[in-house]
């Protein structure tokens, strides 16, 4: 037995992994130090090599995909950072299904619809992440979510077996699902659509796409929304309403066309970003007694704050209970 980066590195072939890899070159924030170990798995054996590997060492680990809904602290992140890229990114339809890998983009998937007349994922088209983030946070825009249109979901689980999970054994909600309370790294996910017409599917798109350039700052690096929405609120409306809006701290600031957006303005480290993000949570508490949650999820060491692969706020979860 020799230590875990020689294992590793017998795991992995050249190229596939490399140490020290700047996490800002791989989240949408363009933000955070480096991850001790890059891993690129080409397939499901390796993945389940290198997971389960970290398991015995105790060594943590994140599933990555598009980086844009995750913030890596400054100080980098002490563990492996596993990237779902093009490896699994294939997307095939089926009739009225669509098939896609967890590495594959959601405006890929939502043009593969559109290519074969199939309606249902029109607001997806804009999204900025994965699939298999947008199935583990149950990703939405303007009315609808994963829950609406997924059917079928395909999971490694920490034992190594490959599980087939129906919608409903996901415990969908409003920005979650059961998948990482569980240990499950989903591989791919079955989309269930309709017919339609394709020039009626392509308007819609193109309508969404102008509302995003008009109302948000597409512009600027960026996790998109910030905070969840607090029921019965819009958190961009709260902030707005506490006079933040074009708040700034180092390179971060609150967006003045959605202030729902906290932006890169330009060398922001990641410690800008989470401390105006404290900030605007303080404020919209003090102002309207209300409690904004990050969407945005935390990862790694902030100096003198770390996080792990919990939930937005860097508490883990544990509600096991949601899952079958």
């Amino acid at each position: 037995m020799g230590t875990f980066a020689e294992e590793l590195e017998r795991l992995v072939p050249e190229g596939r992994l490399r140490r020290k890899e700047p996490m800002e070159a791989h989240t949408t924030f363009r933000a955070g130090g480096p991850a001790d170990y890059y891993v690129e798995p080409e397939n499901g054996e390796m993945l389940w090599a290198v997971l389960d590997l970290c398991r015995q060492k105790g060594i943590p680990f994140y599933i990555l995909g598009n980086g844009s809904n995750l913030l890596v602290g400054d100080l980098g992140y002490p563990g492996v950072m596993v990237a779902m890229g093009k490896d699994w990114s294939r997307v095939r339809a089926d009739g009225c299904s669509v098939r896609a890998g967890a590495g594959a983009l959601l405006s890929t998937v939502a043009k593969t619809a559109l290519k074969n007349s199939l309606t249902g994922l029109e607001f997806a088209a804009g999204i900025p992440g994965t699939v298999g983030g947008a199935v583990v946070m149950n990703a939405g825009a303007y009315g609808s979510d994963m829950s609406a249109v997924l059917e079928q979901v395909t999971v490694l689980a920490p034992d190594g077996r490959i599980l087939k999970l129906e919608k409903e054994a996901l415990g969908l909600g409003y920005r979650r699902s059961c998948i990482q309370d569980q240990g499950y790294v989903v591989l791919e996910a079955e989309f269930g659509l309709e017919s339609g017409q394709a020039g009626e599917i392509q308007a819609v798109m193109e309508d969404l796409a102008v509302r995003r350039r008009t109302r948000q700052p597409l512009e600027y690096p960026s996790a998109g929304s910030t905070f969840k929405r607090p029921e019965g609120y819009f958190a961009g409306k709260l902030i707005e309403e506490a006079g933040l809006k074009g708040l700034a701290l180092g390179g971060a600031q609150v967006s003045e066309k959605h202030c729902g957006f906290v932006i890169n303005r330009g060398q922001a480290t990641a410690a800008d970003i989470l401390g105006l993000c404290r900030l605007v949570q303080k404020r919209v508490k003090e102002h309207t007694g209300v409690t904004l949650e990050l969407e945005v999820k935390l990862l790694g060491d902030f100096g003198g704050h770390k996080y792990e692969a919990g939930d937005s706020d860097g508490n883990v979860r544990s509600r096991k209970d949601d899952c079958t």
